[in-house]
């Protein structure tokens, strides 16, 4: 999705209406160096923050249909070779009925004409991010995610697009992505439907 303003090259917060030589900036400065960049279809206010919350808690599996097509087409000049979705509990996938990650992950890889992979698990369950600050929320999903057992295809040497909800602060990204380098990945992409823009938004 083409910008009309200046914005990070890495993570693609907005950063106001003069030119930068820095590679990063504040927001993501500090992400691991195996989550190569972010993009996002919208910033995470009304109507965006609806539709999250009406896909995440509210059952309405068919909006990830269009959601999914906005994150596509927020992904132009990026080039991957495969569709990875953030995973989520088996607990969670049945109180919901499905993992909004993977059914996003799907519209985006068939969009995008690209293999959709599903190579991450989730080991371990902690509490919802929504409610936890920055600091709590990387402890709260460090060693979360490793490799499926009989994972297909092979992700050695490839560029990966990791799809998610929502990018708040980076953290579930770059512990997904941290393992995913260590799977082999090249570079990792996160795509979210919305990003929650520090001090002017709240996720759902």
């Amino acid at each position: 999705m083409e910008a009309s303003w200046p914005r990070c090259p890495r993570c693609h917060l907005p950063i106001g209406t003069g030119r930068t030589d820095r590679a990063d900036c504040r927001e993501c400065e500090g992400w691991p160096r195996e989550f190569t960049r972010a993009r996002y279809a919208y910033v995470l206010r009304p109507p965006a923050d609806d539709l999250v919350h009406g896909l995440k808690y509210e059952g309405w599996s068919a909006l990830a249909e269009e959601m999914g097509a906005d994150m596509a087409g927020s992904l132009r000049g990026v080039d991957a070779d495969l569709v990875v979705p953030v995973p989520t509990t088996a607990a969670r996938v049945k109180e919901r009925g499905y993992n909004q990650a993977a059914l996003l992950a799907r519209v985006v890889a068939e969009r995008c004409a690209i293999p959709i992979a599903d190579v991450l698990s989730r080991t371990r369950s902690g509490p919802t991010q929504v409610s936890l600050p920055p600091t709590l929320r990387r402890a709260n999903v460090r060693g979360a995610f490793s490799a499926r057992e009989k994972a297909s295809p092979s992700i050695t040497g490839a560029h990966v697009i990791l799809v998610d909800d929502v990018l708040t602060t980076g953290s579930t990204g770059g512990s997904a992505a941290g393992e995913l380098h260590r799977l082999g990945a090249t570079s990792v992409t996160l795509c979210t439907f919305a990003r929650a823009l520090p001090y002017r938004t709240r996720a759902p």
